[in-house]
């Protein structure tokens, strides 16, 4: 049987670094929209951060290529390493949006789900931490579990302030814009619940 050398286990190190990049463009949206000026700075930063993550996964994918036997199937590092990227770039789109619609001031539900993104985006780093000793670890389960429920809530909140939205606000160009930036801050929680749940199904393989 090939064994799968300390070279090829370097996938998990590059997942958490990848997650950790993750971890800095949410507290750099939150820091955005909660501390709400120097906007085009701070889109800057969170844009430079994005760029990283790029780099993080373009390192993944070579390293793939490079790699005959790998630690979890090739198709399972292929989807996380590209999901891991999906959560920095909907942040990144968020931050986007602010400038590109001239937003003056942030509601507090926005400010709701850029919290949880913080929160959800930390756990994914701790899952990722945990995936290297899979058989072992005693909270994988427990962190899938925490950023499944993440979402969850993110969703309550998300379905309130669309609904608050569209009941309050009389300007059509305000609830186009924020409609749309309400989407992007979900879909950074959605993407964090689907890394988990891979990594759940990659849990089951190796049992």
């Amino acid at each position: 049987m090939f064994r799968v050398s300390q070279r090829d286990e370097i996938f998990f190190d590059y997942f958490v670094a990848t997650a950790e990049n993750a971890c800095k463009a949410a507290e750099l949206l939150e820091e955005l929209m909660n501390n709400y000026v120097n906007v085009q700075d701070k889109v800057k930063a969170i844009e430079e951060t994005e760029h990283e993550g790029d780099k993080q996964v373009h390192k993944i994918l070579q390293q793939l290529n490079r790699s005959f036997i790998t630690p979890i199937d090739r198709e399972d590092i292929n989807l996380i390493a590209k999901e891991l990227d999906n959560i920095t770039d909907s942040i990144e789109s968020t931050a986007h949006r602010f400038s590109m619609f001239n937003v003056q001031s942030i509601p507090e539900d926005a400010k709701k789900l850029a919290k949880l993104i913080t929160i959800s985006t930390k756990e994914v780093k701790d899952l990722m931490v945990e995936l290297k000793n899979m058989k072992k670890s005693k909270k994988i389960s427990e962190k899938i579990i925490e950023i499944n429920r993440l979402e969850n809530e993110a969703d309550d909140i998300f379905r309130a302030a669309v609904t608050k939205l569209f009941l309050i606000e009389k300007d059509c160009f305000e609830v186009i814009k924020w409609k749309e930036i309400y989407d992007f801050l979900e879909n950074a929680l959605d993407v964090c619940e689907d890394v988990a749940n891979i990594v759940e199904g990659v849990v089951m393989k190796h049992a």
